[in-house]
């Protein structure tokens, strides 16, 4: 097994995880339903690679594998919503109806963030954006990096 790819998987998700608890935590900036499923697919990657780094299995950095492609998928159909260039989920889009300011979750007023649009960018990229170019380069050196190793 290729130690470098579950090592750059790990800490690609476990990076991306920590910037948005930061943005969040620190800055502020709630999550919309839409990055809460990239937050979940970057879980997935990090407790799927952890594993496989320490027990060398195969099949579950396959796996950390196609979590962290499905991270990049995520974060470009968020970023495609964000940018209205297809549509996204009803349940956090504007639709260009007003909406109420809070929702109840688990019986707690949470403000409601709607996905279709940008809190803050970086360089013309959301974080959206940002999850979707750093987990799919990682995905792809990840991926070649197995490739590599398969063939030797």
């Amino acid at each position: 097994m290729d130690r470098s790819a579950a090592w750059l998987l790990f800490a690609t998700s476990g990076a991306l995880l920590t910037g948005a608890l930061g943005f969040q935590h620190l800055g502020g900036l709630a999550p919309c339903e839409m990055c809460h499923w990239q937050r979940w697919a970057h879980v997935s990657v990090v407790a799927l690679a952890l594993p496989a780094l320490l027990t060398g299995s195969r099949g579950l950095l396959w796996l950390a594998l196609l979590a962290m492609a499905a991270a990049a998928g995520l974060g470009l159909w968020h970023a495609g919503v964000e940018q209205k260039w297809w549509a996204g989920v009803t349940a956090c889009a504007s639709a260009g109806a007003p909406m109420a300011g809070t929702r109840l979750i688990d019986g707690l007023a949470q403000p409601l963030v709607r996905c279709d649009e940008i809190p803050w960018s970086f360089l013309g990229l959301s974080m959206a954006g940002w999850n979707a170019l750093v987990s799919g380069a990682a995905a792809l050196a990840a991926g070649l990096m197995m490739r590599r190793t398969e063939a030797t």
